[in-house]
């Protein structure tokens, strides 16, 4: 495991240790509160980063302290070259993961073991087909719920994520919690957030309290517990007693967590943001394509990390459009 290193420390003395790196900003959905109905200008391949330079970009992170990541997209598994990267990734010696919609999720099971992936975070907003087709604007329903029986089938700790969003899918949350009873998974519920294109407002959000509300008037106070939140975890974690899995919270609008906050965010174009919410960027493709060291730009990158949300620190800035606007889309950041 990789030493601390104290220029891996921002100003608030946060080591950040966990990268996520976004492969490409394409996606075989095209979900409501990820990117434009119009869809986005997709930034021109020469521009983006190869597997050698992802590799080599993770390289330097795992030099520096990282001791996990997680690939993102848009969909990571929709790159032609995405097993060659996560098996090479894999040589790193660090945990690695990632986040995906589950649909290609058949053409990689022995990828995932080759690199030694053990868990993964699927996305999925709906039980109902009807709602799901309508949120990704897609129909692969049934291809999803296969490839989630295929990753149980092989022992892979699984996470569902779902963004709850008020009229749409609040009055799934229970039905979602239901799928816990049987098998050992986590369901991650995620408020709403803010990003340029995805008609964010207020009243569309389901706050942690009120996730909380429908689960105590469906279960009784003695049955629900709330569970340990590892070190750094975005999640506040509870189960059902009796229950195999469990279900957590991501309360990033109401409830932040920044305090603890140990991730960068690296963009498939090579930009180092340190924060989800934060509008400014660091390139560092253009430097490592000049040949020059990186690591310089990661150290100022985290040392001008911003206590809370990229700087919207109180709800006023955080719901001015103005300002979440500033930012990319989401299919852009990586997640």
């Amino acid at each position: 495991m990789a030493n601390s290193n104290p220029q891996m420390y921002d100003s608030h003395g946060r080591e950040h240790n966990y990268l996520r790196i976004s492969i490409t900003e394409h996606c075989n959905l095209r979900c409501t509160y990820c990117m434009p109905a119009e869809g986005i200008a997709l930034t021109p391949k020469s521009n983006l980063m190869t597997a050698d330079e992802i590799v080599t970009i993770a390289q330097t992170f795992v030099h520096l302290g990282v001791t996990k990541i997680r690939l993102t997209g848009g969909e990571p598994l929709v790159r032609k070259d995405a097993a060659t990267i996560i098996q090479r990734l894999g040589k790193l010696g660090v945990e690695l993961t990632l986040t995906t919609n589950g649909i290609l999720v058949h053409d990689f099971i022995d990828t995932f073991k080759e690199a030694g992936i053990k868990a993964l975070n699927v996305s999925i907003d709906s039980l109902q087909k009807e709602k799901y087709t309508t949120i990704t604007r897609r129909n692969y329903f049934e291809k999803l719920w296969e490839n989630l029986d295929l990753l149980y089938e092989n022992n892979f700790q699984v996470k569902l994520n779902v963004v709850v969003i008020k009229g749409f899918n609040d009055n799934e949350i229970i039905d979602f919690i239901e799928l816990t009873k049987d098998r050992s998974i986590q369901i991650r519920f995620i408020e709403f957030m803010p990003f340029d294109g995805n008609q964010w407002n207020k009243e569309k959000l389901v706050s942690y309290a009120e996730i909380l509300s429908q689960v105590s008037s469906f279960y009784t106070d003695e049955v629900v517990e709330r569970i340990s939140d590892k070190p750094n975890d975005t999640a506040k974690n509870h189960k059902i007693q009796s229950y195999k899995g469990s279900f957590s919270v991501i309360s990033s609008v109401t409830n932040p967590f920044c305090s603890s906050c140990n991730r960068i965010r690296l963009t498939a174009d090579g930009k180092l943001k340190n924060c989800l919410f934060s509008n400014s960027e660091t390139s560092l493709l253009e430097t490592l394509r000049a040949g020059e060291s990186i690591e310089p730009l990661i150290f100022k990158n985290i040392r001008l990390k911003k206590a809370m949300r990229g700087g919207m620190d109180d709800d006023t800035k955080f719901q001015n459009p103005k300002l979440f606007s500033q930012n990319r889309s989401m299919i852009k950041i990586g997640g």
